[in-house]
């Protein structure tokens, strides 16, 4: 997994609420065997004109010029800026690898739904919350520009920011020293296969009763 330490990209506002992971990814795209390939699927109802599935080219498929990761400069965005209870409705993990190999390494917003949030961690996304106030704020800043808006994200002093506004977030400790490098859950434990494997070895040793085989 990709560690998460400082990213400056453009921002791509969905000011609206209550955005589900159904929206992100439909579920005619589950069927997708691999982790990885969800990019061009990413908010498809909305990005295309005509329908797609699994085994069908998106560039063979109309784009819907109006929505916004159609244009430019929107197509290299990285940081999501949205409304409140983001990510909310079934729990497709499906929705973060959208997300991700579209390329967004980050999503703002005042709340989350709860397994999407957890998701983005295990998949190197960095999910932050910020007041409904501070959100607006940086939505305004972005409707307002010229061009497009630029965040910097910066992991380890836990701040966004763009000029000389700064909007600090909070994290959880654990989380942030995983995201910095670059583990998922299973990169965490696997940090502790050493000490693992010696206490299966002394409980082996201790109670070998548990594990002889029946006859």
């Amino acid at each position: 997994m990709k560690p998460f330490t400082t990213v400056k990209g453009i921002v791509v506002p969905f000011p609206r609420a209550n955005i589900d992971t159904d929206a992100m990814l439909p579920k005619n795209y589950l069927k997708k065997l691999e982790k990885f390939g969800y990019g061009d699927f990413l908010f498809d109802d909305e990005r295309y004109l005509t329908p797609g599935d699994v085994d069908i080219d998106p560039s063979t498929r109309k784009k819907n010029p109006s929505f916004i990761l159609n244009q430019t400069p929107y197509t290299h965005a990285e940081i999501v800026v949205a409304g409140a209870n983001f990510g909310c409705g079934s729990s497709r993990e499906h929705a973060v690898w959208a997300l991700r190999d579209f390329g967004i390494r980050a999503i703002i917003a005042p709340s989350f739904g709860d397994i999407f949030w957890q998701n983005c961690f295990n998949n190197g996304l960095l999910p932050i919350t910020l007041s409904d106030t501070e959100v607006k704020q940086i939505l305004a800043i972005e409707s307002r520009s010229v061009q497009s808006l630029q965040l910097t994200i910066d992991l380890e002093a836990q701040t966004v920011s763009s000029g000389e506004q700064v909007w600090p977030f909070h994290i959880d400790a654990n989380k942030k020293a995983a995201l910095l490098a670059g583990l998922d859950s299973i990169g965490e434990t696997l940090r502790e296969k050493d000490a693992i494997l010696q206490f299966e070895q002394q409980r082996r040793q201790q109670r070998p009763w548990l594990f002889q085989s029946g006859d």
